[in-house]
């Protein structure tokens, strides 16, 4: 993945707009980095250790020690990915960047917010990212994956997307997960076999995401990595 560094642009490009308009607290702006693109890149680790073909495929530079298992319906380029709720472009943004080979979309029914999102994809010159201020159900799919980052609670973003996504949904939650599932199983009728959860503290060791996690939604039954 890229450096810290490597994100100091977008870092700088999020200051500059937030003072404008507000999509990040403004006591956690300095910890930006940490608590914004990082988690949003949780995700791209996700990927990284269930999806390695993918990871490669969308990540043509990387440098994984995953092996690449040929995985059926892999894109190599073109793959669509939705970020549903993407506020001023999180999870989107940091996703984009380390997947030039993936298109995403980044939804948000807040113009302001998309406002935002479309100024640090401009000034990123990102050429792989769509912004687009409406609602999920006037949205076009479907989409290969959907992404998101606490948004709602899943069993009330399940139905926005259920029939616009090939693969996964993605979403980034914290708390009592557990509870969250419960209610995603018994009102959505979601088969438990097709979820999954993954703690984002097996990757990142800080006490910030100690009860952060990846959940995925399949659309088919998940099997445990290859690896």
């Amino acid at each position: 993945m890229n450096t810290k560094e490597q994100y100091e642009p977008m870092v700088a490009l999020y200051r500059v707009w937030n003072e404008r308009i507000n999509v990040v607290s403004r006591k956690d702006i300095d910890t930006l980095y940490e608590h914004h693109i990082l988690h949003s890149l949780a995700i791209a680790e996700y990927w990284h250790r269930y999806y390695p073909a993918e990871y490669r495929a969308w990540a043509p530079d990387c440098d994984s020690d995953y092996p690449a298992i040929p995985s059926e319906g892999v894109k190599a380029s073109g793959a669509r990915v939705l970020d549903l709720g993407t506020g001023g472009g999180f999870p989107g943004i940091p996703l984009a960047t380390e997947f030039p080979q993936a298109h995403f979309t980044l939804c948000d029914s807040i113009g302001k917010k998309i406002k935002v999102a479309q100024a640090v994809v401009d000034g990123l010159g990102l050429k792989n990212v769509t912004c687009v201020n409406a609602r999920a159900e006037t949205l076009p799919g479907p989409f290969d994956w959907v992404v998101s980052r606490a948004v709602t609670s899943l069993d009330r973003f399940y139905p926005w997307v259920k029939g616009k996504f090939r693969r996964s949904i993605l979403c980034l939650k914290g708390g009592d997960v557990n509870a969250e599932i419960a209610e995603l199983v018994r009102k959505c009728r979601v088969e438990p076999g097709k979820i999954r959860t993954w703690r984002v503290d097996e990757w990142l060791k800080d006490e910030y995401f100690a009860e952060k996690f990846v959940i995925e939604i399949g659309k088919d039954y998940l099997c445990p990595p290859k690896i």
